[in-house]
């Protein structure tokens, strides 16, 4: 059984080994990376999928997962550090950014969440992927979390930022608290034939951005080259039609595929998530829930831990990459039942 005690022994030995990365993955903190050396590009499913992949070919697989409205970049310092770790290290461009490209002008540009995990199933099986740590913030937590809880079998463990994100429709139905509300104004925004058009220029869609970076991490002194290297990938042609689905779909105000009602309908009933999980919150993202993860806690019945990161805002992995590759290295040795 995975309690206290374990805890603590676990995360003597992960402190000993992040402090083993003095060379060469904490002097490349010192220097952080502005970009990965190279991408590459897969037919996975639908998409044609853009990744970046760093460290051995046979290490053990790491799938690390973006939200909005970031990129592949926000896992620019972390990748090298758990590839510093014998790590194979895919970060993929989720669909309607960057280089990921759909396949057929006749499909439908669907960002309801069990097709966007779909994808990273999709993109598992292309690379050959059997098992796979999953990280992820943003969508790329809920699209983790799904992953866990539908196909725990391609999941070898979990690092969910902001805790458990699998939605519900339904609930998404009732009001929260206006301060709450207020940090979710985007959302209905893009409810609106003006947020659409305002998404589709580019002028506003960069303004956009960097007002909701601005906002989400209030304490990240992020220059204009970050910025704007992630920016560019909201240059895709379908980002605009995947972003407004995606939250239109979340409030029901769009319809998703009927194939898939199936897995929302298991989705819709917040299934528990039994793979070994670190789940962190950021201190100062305005969209952690109180209570240093013990909203969500019931939602993980496997091997645990939590962080809370101090001073942290939401993009955890580009504000606190060391302690966003120290949690992996730990989700990975949680003992297994």
């Amino acid at each position: 059984m995975f309690n206290r005690r374990s805890f603590g022994r676990i995360a003597g030995a992960i402190g000993a080994s992040i402090a083993g990365w003095a060379t060469p993955a904490s002097s490349a903190l010192a220097r952080p990376h502005t970009s990965f050396d190279s991408l590459e590009q897969i037919k996975a499913g639908v998409l044609n999928v853009g990744y970046a992949e760093v460290g051995p070919a046979h290490g053990p697989a790491v799938i690390l997962l973006h939200g909005w409205p970031y990129d592949i970049h926000s896992y620019v310092d972390v990748a090298p550090l758990l590839a510093a770790r014998g790590y194979r290290v895919i970060v993929p461009y989720l669909r309607g950014h960057g280089t990921t490209r759909f396949l057929s002008s006749r499909s439908f540009r669907n960002a309801q969440q069990s097709v966007i995990a779909l994808d990273i199933i999709a993109l598992m099986d292309a690379l050959r992927i059997e098992k796979a740590v999953l990280a992820g913030f943003d969508w790329g937590s809920r699209t983790a979390d799904i992953i866990a809880a539908l196909w725990p079998d391609r999941c070898k463990a979990l690092v969910s930022v902001t805790g458990y994100l699998i939605t519900n429709r339904d609930d998404n139905k009732q009001p929260l608290p206006p301060k709450a509300e207020w940090a979710w104004w985007y959302q209905y925004y893009f409810a609106t034939e003006r947020g659409r058009l305002g998404l589709e220029q580019e002028e506003y869609r960069r303004d956009l951005a960097r007002l909701v970076w601005t906002f989400n991490s209030p304490t990240w002194g992020f220059d204009d080259a970050t910025f704007d290297r992630t920016a560019a990938a909201f240059g895709n042609p379908d980002y605009a039609a995947i972003v407004i689905h995606n939250y239109r779909w979340r409030l029901g105000l769009a319809t998703g595929d009927p194939r898939y009602d199936g897995l929302e309908e298991r989705l819709a009933r917040r299934p528990v998530i039994g793979v070994p999980t670190v789940t962190l919150d950021g201190e100062r993202d305005p969209f952690t829930p109180a209570g240093d993860g013990a909203m969500y806690r019931d939602k993980f019945s496997g091997p645990y831990a939590h962080r809370t990161l101090k001073g942290i805002g939401h993009n955890v992995p580009q504000e606190a990459p060391e302690a966003f590759a120290e949690a992996v290295l730990e989700a990975d040795s949680l003992p297994r039942r």
